[in-house]
């Protein structure tokens, strides 16, 4: 699959330059503004493909006064939340110690214990900590993600002995571009798709402005059904965040209420690419789904079917009224544009696809908890971890023909990669890496994210401003290069992000 891909990058690759050559940005710390999108589920080679089969489009646009990196690997895991993060600090998950939205830690407890009991908890950063995780305002404020967030369903932590909850910003271990770029007495401003995203405020808890999150997993206006649920109706729940972005750029907050000035850094996430790559098939309560199938029709991702094509075509316009709205504030020259992915989506070739059963996970001897979408991270109860390894190990491996596991990570590999499970509070003890294609799922998803295959990591990169020559670089980088390349741009010293310097995280090159 590698070969094809990197063959058709190749052979598409419009006339532009390659690897050494060179198209250069103008002068570092020249930009006022970073715009950063994630189109989240978009490989490589379907912004290549787009581009090629819309070349009038605002990615199109983009790429003519842009570079694009064809051989960029997303995060490992590849889940939202070290994707994201990836993106903000320049951290992997061996400093960032973020795995998963839905991971473990050893130290902490669960909601409403008041730290009473054991530790070792699983903290769940996503809807379920919501006030109320059916209204796209999680029940609070877009805006002031605090007002969204319920404090008693968050995990627990003793704090100089005193047990307080840990809210999403509490669990970073490393700083973010906002700190660091609000701290240069800029503004920053971000939308996500859940409240738990205040995880990118940092472990200040302020490094973001105006916050604007939407809850993804809410009941659509038009169907009354979670929004993921429909073509349509997730590109409506994107729309709020496409009209806080157009806001911002107007020199307004995220509501449109107050004139605050264009911050030096904003963005947001799309998952209608995301939801078209998973959903089968439309909404049934949703006329305008009717007829749309999702995912793609062929082995390499050339042909997206209509509802996957649908969401592909929606982000680009929304991307091209951000150009526009760029353009007409005489902002296009001063705004470096990035548009990538926290993660793919694995497989594109849905003949791979292998629904499985994670249950016999649950029997793992000395069990703790589980996540898992298209591989899984198994982590065992503190005390019970080191008495039951040998055998947890074991059993592992007489489920490999189960639970389809290609090859299991354990300690001994866990090191060096990551911090050893044995010290490190949230480090798995076990990555069962699977098959390429199968999705631990019941139901009838195409295809998930947040495992180590390539359809998973390879992501659309692409940095762009009117003053840069088009080029394609086909040197291997990585998502967290993003992190010191905006703080760069902007003109702050990259090795502000802790991340950065614990990790030596470059910026992207022929920039």
């Amino acid at each position: 699959m590698k070969k094809l891909m990197l063959k058709l990058l190749c052979g598409a690759s419009l006339g532009l330059a390659a690897a050494s050559g060179a198209a250069t940005a103008a002068a570092v710390g020249s930009y006022q503004h970073v715009l950063l999108i994630s189109i989240d589920g978009m490989h490589a080679v379907d912004l290549q493909n787009f581009i090629a089969s819309h070349p009038t489009g605002a990615l199109a646009g983009l790429a003519n006064h842009g570079v694009r990196y064809p051989n960029t690997l997303s995060s490992a895991p590849s889940d939202s939340f070290p994707g994201l993060i990836a993106l903000v600090t320049g951290a992997t998950p061996n400093s960032g110690q973020v795995f998963y939205d839905v991971s473990y830690d050893r130290t902490m407890y669960a909601p409403g214990s008041n730290c009473v009991g054991l530790p070792g908890t699983q903290p769940a950063f996503d809807e379920s900590i919501d006030n109320d995780p059916t209204s796209y305002t999680a029940g609070g404020t877009p805006g002031n993600v605090l007002s969204q967030i319920s404090p008693a369903k968050l995990p627990m932590a003793k704090v100089n002995g005193v047990c307080k909850p840990v809210f999403p910003h509490d669990f970073m271990k490393v700083n973010t571009i906002f700190e660091v770029i609000k701290a240069a007495g800029m503004r920053t401003a971000w939308s996500d798709k859940h409240p738990a995203y205040d995880i990118v405020n940092g472990p200040s808890g302020l490094g973001v402005d105006d916050l604007y999150a939407i809850e993804v997993n809410s009941n659509d206006s038009v169907t009354g059904h979670d929004a993921t649920t429909g073509f349509h109706s997730i590109e409506r729940n994107d729309q709020y965040k496409v009209q806080a972005i157009l806001n911002e750029i107007n020199g307004l907050d995220s509501t449109g209420a107050h004139t605050v000035g264009v911050p030096a850094v904003f963005g947001m996430n799309f998952q209608s690419v995301s939801v078209g790559q998973k959903l089968a098939v439309g909404n049934t309560s949703d006329p305008q789904d009717a007829g749309l199938v999702g995912g793609y029709a062929d082995a390499l991702g050339a042909a997206p079917n209509n509802g996957l094509k649908l969401g592909m075509e929606y982000v680009d316009s929304q991307i091209g009224a951000m150009v526009n709205a760029l353009n007409t504030n005489n902002l296009a020259d001063s705004t470096l544009v990035i548009i990538t992915a926290k993660h793919g989506q694995s497989p594109i070739d849905v003949s791979t696809r292998v629904a499985v059963d994670d249950g016999p996970y649950a029997a793992t001897p000395g069990f703790g908890a589980v996540s898992d979408d298209d591989e899984a991270l198994v982590w065992l109860a503190p005390k019970m971890q080191k008495s039951n390894y040998a055998a947890a190990r074991s059993y592992l491996l007489s489920q490999a023909t189960n639970l389809h596991i290609d090859h299991l990570i354990d300690r001994a590999h866990m090191q060096g990669k990551y911090t050893d499970p044995f010290t490190g509070p949230r480090t798995p003890d076990f990555i069962a890496i699977t098959h390429p294609g199968v999705i631990y799922t019941g139901g009838t998803k195409l295809a998930e994210h947040g495992g180590f295959a390539e359809n998973d990591r390879n992501v659309a990169l692409l940095v762009s401003n009117p003053g840069i020559a088009p080029a394609v670089r086909f040197d291997p980088v990585e998502t967290r290069q993003v992190a010191p390349t905006i703080v760069k741009a902007l003109g702050i010293n990259p090795g502000k992000l802790m991340a950065v310097k614990a990790e030596n995280t470059k910026t992207l090159p022929g920039l």
